[in-house]
């Protein structure tokens, strides 16, 4: 058992530490969600599979702070609908993809939407940002995954009270 456990922090290590060294991708991505918000632009969320309640979960952080004074944002989960992205869709707006699919943001940026993809490890779509958990193990991704958006939930929120509008 003992063997099972220091495995498991092994396998998770990694991928831990290299969100701290994706620190400036992260706050680059961050600071581009804030400059959409202010601009009147919305979160629109997606994942495939089980993705898709990642998706929803995000969408959920930034529509209900759980810190008391953080403003409120607006955010729809489109869950596994994808094919909404076009339908309701503005430049001003922000499209994160979790563990997309090769051509689900290619909508979103031919709109002019922000995109963000939060993929497992190689996944390299052609979107703005490029925000990867280190591993292939689908449980550690998503632990990744969670930290990350989190982080940037938090530091958008950072942006919006700290910077002038640009």
């Amino acid at each position: 058992m003992a063997h099972l456990l220091e495995q498991a922090a092994a396998d998770r290590a990694g991928p831990g530490l290299a969100v701290a060294e994706d620190a400036a991708a992260i706050v680059r991505a961050a600071r581009a969600m804030a400059q959409r918000f202010r601009g009147g632009g919305r979160l629109m969320t997606f994942g495939r599979d089980g993705a898709a309640a990642d998706a929803a979960h995000l969408a959920v952080e930034f529509t209900h702070p759980v810190i008391v004074g953080k403003r409120a944002l607006p955010a729809i989960s489109l869950g596994d609908a994808v094919w909404l992205v076009p339908v309701l869709g503005r430049p001003q707006d922000i499209a994160v993809g979790i563990v997309p699919g090769d051509t689900d943001l290619t909508v979103a940026r031919e709109l002019g939407m922000l995109t963000i993809a939060l993929t497992a490890a190689g996944a390299q779509p052609d979107v703005d940002h490029v925000l990867a958990a280190r591993s292939r193990q689908p449980l550690i991704v998503r632990e990744v995954h969670v930290t990350i958006y989190h982080l940037l939930w938090e530091l958008a929120q950072v942006f919006l009270e700290s910077e002038a509008p640009t």
